[in-house]
């Protein structure tokens, strides 16, 4: 039986070794921002289910979108915490293959499920009168359902292609989990397949969603501003607030990292927006939402009112 070329392939993940005197406040650093992006989005999760007033479309949404954040940053920080105690930044050719697929299909489910969420938007402010017609919950569970199910699949022709590319024995990754970039750059051989691929995905994930949402949003600025009121006005945009926020600290850091020239950016500086795209906002997501958003502040002060009168 032959076995598979890749089969005793191993990769270093180097993360942040360029700076040594840094590994302490660095591993406390992340460990403090995966603990808090843990509950922060737990926490909004429990008071999405427990509160009958927020058992809407948007908050259902939100809930998703929590969940996703929480397995997110689970698929590649417990492996960086765990190089900075070990020193040791070995990963397998399987693991890192593995991590790369839930990366990926996170990462899709990310733009479907930011996608859906202006959609549900868009309804809500430009067609109010149809709104519980329009989003009623067997398209929410569907919707919700095909995002997860799209990001999976999507992810599949992207890992496939790198997977089945050739590497060397030993790899030095030069990033601080197994992204598809950094393991092009390691595969040996023609990597054409791997580069339309990413380029691929790019049009039909990031461009596509960038795109929906911005439509959607158009729409919306023209329906509040169509309304004369200013308090009417105000409690329209209030409504999409947070997740206009979101959306738009999510896609300036994205097309800076993958759109801006290669020569005008350095490895650290890559490194760096990648930290604040899949730590950062997964960890601002219910701060966002809960700062930004009455009915989720209002049902956390009844519960905590209701545990301090216990």
């Amino acid at each position: 039986m032959t076995t598979h070329p890749n089969s005793s392939v191993e990769f270093f993940i180097v993360g942040f070794s360029d700076a040594p005197n840094a590994h302490v406040p660095l591993f406390f650093f992340f460990l403090l921002v995966y603990m808090l992006t843990i509950t922060g989005n737990l926490i909004l999760i429990l008071l999405i289910i427990s509160n009958p007033k927020l058992k809407t479309p948007m908050y259902f949404f939100l809930c998703n979108l929590s969940a996703l954040d929480i397995v997110y940053t689970s698929v590649t920080c417990p492996k960086l915490i765990n190089i900075f105690v070990t020193n040791n930044g070995r990963i397998s050719y399987v693991g890192c293959i593995i991590q790369l697929f839930f990366f990926m299909a996170f990462w899709n489910t990310e733009y479907f499920l930011l996608t859906a969420m202006s959609y549900d938007r868009y309804v809500a402010i430009c067609k109010p009168l149809y709104y519980t017609v329009i989003m009623n919950w067997r398209l929410c569970i569907s919707t919700a359902a095909g995002t997860w199910i799209g990001g999976m699949l999507g992810s599949i022709a992207l890992t496939t292609v790198t997977a089945l590319a050739t590497y060397r024995p030993i790899n030095r990754l030069n990033h601080f989990f197994c992204d598809i970039k950094a393991l092009e750059k390691l595969a040996m051989g023609d990597t054409t397949s791997i580069r339309d691929a990413i380029f691929a995905h790019g049009l039909i994930f990031v461009m596509s969603s960038f795109i929906f949402i911005l439509i959607t949003y158009i729409y919306i600025i023209a329906s509040i501003l169509k309304i004369r009121s200013r308090k009417g006005k105000s409690k329209a945009f209030s409504t999409c607030a947070s997740h206009l926020t979101v959306v738009s600290f999510f896609y300036v850091l994205l097309f800076d990292l993958y759109f801006r020239p290669k020569v005008s950016i350095s490895l650290n500086e890559v490194k760096v927006l990648t930290v604040f795209i899949v730590y950062i906002i997964p960890l601002l997501n219910p701060i966002i939402y809960s700062f930004r958003n009455k009915d989720v502040k209002n049902a956390l002060k009844s519960v905590i009112k209701k545990k301090m009168s216990e």
